[in-house]
């Protein structure tokens, strides 16, 4: 990746809430069509630094730049800025009165990035892109959790981000629809979409993932190759938690 130009820069980031320490100093880079895999137990501040990235948690201290924007300036358009960063969680945040066509379509038409006509195009296309062509007209609550999860996908990039996050994309999903939703994120990383996922999904970030940052306790821990860090870790904490999970 050493030729790729640097998507996110993050520099000694700090994320308290209280005198609670999330992120202690956290720094690493991640270059453009590279997909990192944040692995680690719960409470290791994983989903909190995927919040910093798109500024949903305000950080306490260090610096942030996403491709050229230094976005814990306080005088940045942050809402600007996220035009340009899809996020999708871990229980989908559709908006329940609208169609699943209305929810795709929302962003682009409010921020007026597209026209109506041009905005239905692209949620259509986007749709067939996730497999769900034939529920453009049902509301999330007609929806297994699997099709709410790809429509929460298809709307984040619905914007033409250049950037994803996905935190724990699966994991309020039943165990036969995590496939579904998993296959569309490869797809997406074989099409060289920059993307950060927290997960606990072992077999997605040993087969898509570029690189793998173990955290634990406000730390990068270990980073490394799906190799490295699943197969032959180094530090005692990673080796300790792989033990428990594979």
């Amino acid at each position: 990746m050493a030729d790729k130009k640097i998507m996110v820069q993050v520099r000694n980031l700090k994320k308290n809430f209280g005198k609670l320490e999330v992120i202690k100093d956290l720094s690493v880079d991640i270059s453009e069509g590279e997909v990192v895999v944040l692995l680690g137990p719960s409470g290791s501040g994983k989903s909190t630094f995927l919040r910093c990235l798109n500024q949903l948690e305000t950080v306490s201290g260090g610096s942030i730049t996403i491709d050229g924007s230094l976005i814990t300036d306080k005088h940045v358009d942050i809402n600007k800025v996220r035009e340009n960063i899809g996020m999708v969680f871990q229980h989908f945040n559709l908006f329940n009165n609208k169609t699943v066509l209305g929810n795709i379509m929302l962003a682009p038409v409010e921020l007026k990035v597209m026209n109506k006509a041009d905005a239905l195009e692209k949620a259509m296309a986007l749709l067939k892109r996730v497999g769900l062509s034939d529920k453009a007209d049902a509301y999330p609550a007609q929806l297994s959790g699997g099709q709410k999860q790809r429509v929460a996908i298809a709307r984040a990039l619905a914007m033409n981000p250049d950037i994803m996050l996905f935190d724990e994309p699966t994991s309020a999903l039943d165990p036969e629809m995590v496939g579904e939703v998993l296959a569309v994120m490869k797809e997406l990383a074989a099409e060289g979409m920059t993307m950060v996922v927290v997960t606990h999904e072992i077999g997605f970030a040993r087969e898509v993932a570029d690189r793998i940052l173990f955290m634990d306790g406000g730390y990068i821990v270990e980073e490394g190759t799906p190799e490295e860090i699943l197969n032959h870790p180094k530090e005692a904490r990673t080796i300790d938690f792989l033990n428990k999970v594979l």
